[in-house]
């Protein structure tokens, strides 16, 4: 939007916000979901790009009312401003998509070749009974869309490979590794790295799984490490160990806020370390590479 057209919408969300009050009695101004949609509609803009404007002018969109303090406007501004591509919207992608758009990422990127079956039930965020033979790709556009209409969803029905990534990558900030596969997660990495992008990767099987955040410049290649494809080998016996529903939200939430650290340069990051878990024993360990 140039300067005039956005001092113009500014005006209008300005006139339809109104002054609320937090869970603490704080008093906010804030623009409800059906006005910003209608200013939208009216200007033939995405809804993410009101949000942006009201959220450059101080005002907070309502959905996001709860998120104060732990975001200050500025800091949901820049989630809203920014793109996220997760690879995989299974167990662990699902998850992470459902987080993501509920906290403000103005833009995903969603890949995965596979359609629902019932042994997805379990663990899977979209798959329901009625998404059963669907697309898992339509189904978490439908449900992203449904939980945050401000979210701008591309998705690719189709496998990541070394010749599409980069088509598929385009705009984004930051990749999440959802894989359940280690050629494809090696091949992910290396392009992740030619694109100068952060990868946040995560495994699971069982009640076990692992996180760590690699960026475009460091030194080591996680899926070429000995000790990692040793302890992978084991992380990567989904089929003979299973997944239950509880692994993945939790290895997911981690994922999810490790993008939120990234976007936000705020917090510790797990690079050049691997966050273990085994949340039957309770236990959590570093590993340094």
């Amino acid at each position: 939007m140039n300067a005039s057209s956005n001092a113009i919408i500014f005006d209008e969300i300005r006139t339809c916000s109104r002054i609320a009050k937090d869970s603490a009695g704080r008093s906010v101004r804030v623009i409800d979901e059906a006005d910003s949609a209608e200013i939208a509609k009216n200007y033939a803009r995405p809804l993410v790009d009101i949000f942006i404007t009201a959220l450059a002018g101080e005002i907070l969109p309502y959905r996001y009312i709860r998120n104060r303090d732990s975001l200050s406007l500025q800091e949901q501004k820049k989630l809203a401003e920014s793109c996220v591509a997760v690879i995989g919207c299974g167990g662990l992608g699902g998850n992470v998509l459902l987080m993501l758009s509920r906290i403000g990422i103005g833009s995903i990127i969603i890949v995965d070749p596979d359609i629902f079956d019932e042994s997805n039930l379990n663990r899977q965020a979209f798959a329901v009974s009625d998404t059963i033979g669907m697309h898992k790709t339509d189904s978490a556009f439908l449900a992203i869309k449904s939980i945050n209409p401000g979210v701008e969803v591309r998705g690719f029905k189709t496998a990541i490979t070394g010749s599409n990534a980069t088509e598929i990558l385009n705009g984004a900030n930051v990749v999440v590794d959802a894989l359940d596969n280690l050629p494809d997660r090696k091949m992910l990495q290396q392009v992740s790295h030619q694109m100068k992008l952060p990868l946040v990767h995560g495994a699971i099987t069982g009640f076990e799984g692992q996180v760590m955040t690699i960026f475009p410049g460091d030194s080591y290649n996680l899926f070429e490490n000995d000790d990692y494809n040793r302890a992978f080998s084991a992380l990567s016996a989904e089929s003979i160990m299973g997944v239950p529903s509880i692994t993945p939200v939790f290895i997911a939430s981690l994922q999810a806020m490790e993008v939120v650290k990234i976007i936000l340069k705020r917090g510790n990051l797990l690079s050049g370390r691997i966050l273990y878990s085994d949340i039957e024993l309770g236990e959590f360990n570093y590993f340094s590479l």
